[in-house]
């Protein structure tokens, strides 16, 4: 007999809370590892790009070119062909390809070159003005980025780092349906193949818990940091 709406999604005696608490915390560790190696990667390699697209000599254009090239194509392979595409370099920096930390290599090359061309545009948005007027003070190139081009960049990284983290959020619950666990793989594998919709529906609230928290603080401290 087919079972009732309530009976399919609401059974919470089906819950087993430990298990649900595991998937969460590991959810929360792939995406708070992965995200603090996207933002330095993602970082240096916008601030590359901007650079070199700045740059008239030949080399930087090359170097431009090459750079976008990879970035375009990591960005542009689906997040679960290129889990499966990594699977022997995952092995190889981590030793396995099952569990959360197994994950982290795919994620970071995922969302790390997104989250570079969110810091370009942050960057090139800054008033060419404020720059020219820095380096006419005498301030190198050091000085110009860490003291005038970040500062100036802030809310805009910030925005960028909340699209990319819940963006990373939705990466994880994928990670999850080929072995990494977290809560998309508890949803996927107790829930949706074992017939236990009422994990599947807890699992999706939380994640959409996380997903509202996360996108409230980086609104947040975006608009605190706004000087306009």
């Amino acid at each position: 007999m087919d079972k009732s709406f309530s009976e399919t999604y609401f059974n919470f005696e089906k819950i087993n809370a430990e298990t649900m608490q595991k998937a969460f915390f590991d959810t929360l560790y792939m995406t708070l590892i992965s995200m603090a190696f996207v933002l330095v990667f993602g970082l240096l390699l916008g601030l590359l790009l901007y650079t070199t697209r700045r740059k008239e000599e030949t080399y930087a254009k090359i170097l431009y070119a090459v750079i976008s090239l990879v970035s375009n194509i990591f960005r542009s392979i689906p997040f679960m062909i290129l889990m499966v595409l990594i699977i022997p370099f995952t092995k190889m920096i981590v030793g396995t390809m099952l569990g959360a930390t197994a994950a982290i290599p795919a994620l970071v090359l995922s969302a790390a070159p997104f989250y570079a061309r969110l810091v370009e545009i942050a960057f090139r948005e800054v008033d060419a003005g404020v720059l020219e007027a820095a380096e006419a003070m005498g301030a190198n190139y050091g000085q110009v980025i860490l003291k005038v081009l970040i500062p100036e960049s802030i809310p805009a990284l910030i925005s960028g780092l909340t699209v990319t983290s819940v963006s990373m959020i939705g990466y994880t619950a994928m990670a999850g349906a080929i072995g990494a666990g977290g809560l998309g793989g508890l949803a996927w594998q107790e829930g949706y193949q074992l017939g236990n919709l009422t994990v599947t529906l807890v699992a999706t609230l939380i994640i959409l818990i996380i997903v509202f928290i996360v996108q409230g603080l980086g609104d947040f401290f975006a608009k605190r940091t706004d000087k306009r």
